[in-house]
């Protein structure tokens, strides 16, 4: 299996707010950098667990997409776009890059880029710019 379907695998999984399809995917040794430049990474996959039941009792009607990657032996880069609705009822769209790494058919290092104060800003309930709404309405792909 390719690593871009393996991912959309883990989306999927996420969408359901199925945590242990989410944790099939990734490596026992995970190193997730959740906010790469804001926060430490987790290590492993209790700490991912975590972090998992914590974020599921926030977003509601996740939309999470990919719109563009590419693949490179054990890495895959992708652009995206997070999108949820917070318990606030509040549509959060998060557009993003990360860095995905594999190691025996698992997610063992992920790196996610993302803009933090947008992401505050959405969840307070302030309207998205227009730029962002127009970099977001792209296709996704699957």
């Amino acid at each position: 299996m390719s690593h871009i379907k393996k991912l959309l695998g883990l989306i999927s999984a996420w969408r359901a707010r199925d945590i242990d399809g989410v944790l099939s995917f990734m490596h026992d040794d995970i190193v997730w950098h959740f906010a790469a430049v804001i926060a430490p990474p987790l290590k492993g996959k209790v700490k991912a667990r975590k972090l998992l039941e914590a974020m599921s009792l926030e977003v509601c009607d996740v939309t999470w997409r990919i719109f563009d990657y590419a693949e490179k032996g054990e890495r895959l880069f992708v652009e995206g776009v997070d999108e949820y609705v917070s318990v606030g009822g509040h549509l959060v769209s998060a557009p993003y890059a990360g860095v995905v790494e594999f190691r025996d058919g698992k997610i063992i290092g992920l790196r996610e880029y993302f803009d933090m104060g947008s992401v505050n800003a959405l969840k307070a309930g302030e309207p998205m710019k227009e730029h962002v709404r127009a970099m977001i309405a792209r296709e996704a792909v699957g």
